[in-house]
């Protein structure tokens, strides 16, 4: 089969190598994927630079999200079928190759009705966003929140799931233009941290203390955010794109007795109740139309790096795919 391969990265980014490969084969409680699409996420980029928080060991086949079809079963597996249409998120990567291994448990089973391509494009990120709402934090109808890459692929979602709860969102942005979508999203405003004190400008917005934060930036970013959050406020990490949160945190959270959790979806009970009610609950919002999944662009199988540096960019309102088999 064919794969894109992942060098050991050091100063340098890992050489990334579209190779011939054996297909693995499914162990005890694992499938076989025939692999549609592949997503993209800023964890990959991390993990070709060498700064993905939870290590990996290179050399590895890249990707951890993927779309496709059952193409065989391990012992013991019964919950699913030889040609079931189904995405995952691959914890321990392998996701960008012809086939690759998935954990039953982690299969997300996927309408007739929503395409291989959308699946790819929502399953990490949209179940990120709905476990932060529902699990983690607990958004409620009433109130302010403040998300912070606001115009990135969780940042749609958070915004989105926000919004149907009954939440007033407010977000910011590194990138000019990429207010628009969170605003059609229905963000109630959103501020360019280069052009203006984000700390003003959102305090002025709100009208109020914020009640949660969701943070993908860390560092300074998420340092100021503090004067922003009400007493027993609720920040959520969930990524360090300027860099790790500052040492001071402790000092932070006392004076406010603000509560802070650092989310993974890695880390959530793939067989529990909460999983399988996540689950659901996405899929058949995009079944329904009320979840946008918004694709920005689709690459093909041998242009990896190329659309890791486009998300690096940081100019991508959505998700990037790379098509691997998008005929299935």
């Amino acid at each position: 089969m064919r794969a894109i391969y992942l060098g050991t990265p050091g100063e340098q980014p890992g050489t990334l190598e579209l190779t011939d490969r054996p297909a693995p084969k499914p162990g005890p409680g694992e499938v076989l994927v025939e692999t549609a699409y592949g997503g993209c996420n800023f964890a990959d980029t991390m993990m070709w630079r060498g700064t993905y928080p939870h290590p990996k060991g290179y050399p590895l086949v890249a990707g951890l999200e993927m779309s496709g079809r059952v193409a065989a079963l391990g012992p013991d597996v019964t919950n699913v079928a030889i040609g079931d249409r189904v995405a995952s998120f691959i914890e321990d990567a392998g996701a960008f190759a012809e086939f690759c291994v998935a954990p039953a448990n982690k299969l997300i089973p996927i309408p007739d009705a929503v395409g291989l391509d959308q699946a790819a494009a929502f399953t990490i990120q949209a179940l990120t966003a709905w476990h932060m709402l529902h699990n983690v934090s607990k958004v409620q109808s009433g109130d302010i929140v403040l998300v912070h890459a606001i115009g990135g692929g969780v940042g749609l979602y958070l915004t989105q799931m926000a919004v149907a709860a009954g939440a007033t969102v407010l977000g910011t942005i590194g990138t000019p233009g990429k207010e628009k979508r969170p605003l059609e999203l229905g963000a109630a405003g959103v501020v360019n941290r280069d052009e203006a004190d984000f700390v003003v400008r959102i305090a002025e917005i709100a009208g109020r203390p914020i009640d949660k934060i969701y943070d993908s930036t860390g560092a300074t970013i998420l340092d100021r955010s503090f004067a922003l959050v009400r007493n027993l406020g609720h920040i959520v990490s969930f990524g360090e794109a300027e860099g790790r949160p500052l040492p001071n945190l402790w000092e932070r959270l006392v004076t406010k007795s603000l509560t802070f959790s650092r989310f993974h979806l890695g880390h959530v009970d793939f067989d529990s109740d909460i999983w399988r009610i996540s689950v659901s609950a996405v899929t058949e919002a995009v079944k329904a139309g009320d979840l946008s999944v918004p694709i920005e662009g689709v690459f093909a199988f041998d242009e990896v790096a190329k659309m890791y540096e486009r998300l690096e960019s940081r100019q991508v309102p959505g998700k990037l795919l790379l098509a691997i088999n998008p005929s299935l």
